[in-house]
């Protein structure tokens, strides 16, 4: 498993008018914690882009448990369990500041030739990242 931690600040541009983070902007917040993960494993989105691939989501699952408020610290739990192929599959856990459980989800991802738009394998440098930060309990 590979796993990291992420704060982020419900910013007014992600609440409704009660207040609370509206539904739509979670899967900002999923995307945020995929970016940083590869960052922390040192293999930036940019970089997957420079080799020609993108990786678009393909199915999206998330489950509210209680809302998220503006201008609340959120840290973001995003996960890999599972060494990827063709796709990968991320699970997310979010918790306010009184590490309350507020969302779980999970998005799966597939890697894409940016050119012809045809799925591939994930890439060989990526993968290699991948296997050699797995673990059996996760790294922080």
């Amino acid at each position: 498993m590979i796993e990291g931690n992420f704060d982020i600040r419900v910013r007014y541009s992600d609440t409704d008018q009660m207040g609370y983070v509206y539904y739509g902007r979670y899967a900002n917040f999923y995307e945020i914690a995929r970016v940083e993960l590869f960052r922390k494993l040192g293999f930036t989105y940019s970089q997957l882009e420079g080799e020609g691939i993108g990786m678009p989501v393909i199915q999206m699952e998330n489950k509210f448990i209680i809302p998220a408020k503006y201008d609340e610290i959120i840290k973001i739990n995003i996960q890999i369990k599972e060494i990827p192929s063709a796709k990968i599959l991320f699970y997310y856990r979010l918790y306010n500041k009184k590490k309350n459980l507020i969302n779980t989800a999970t998005t799966l991802l597939t890697f894409i030739d940016l050119q012809t738009k045809k799925a591939v394998r994930i890439p060989k440098k990526l993968l290699e990242i991948i296997n050699n930060n797995f673990s059996e309990k996760g790294n922080r």
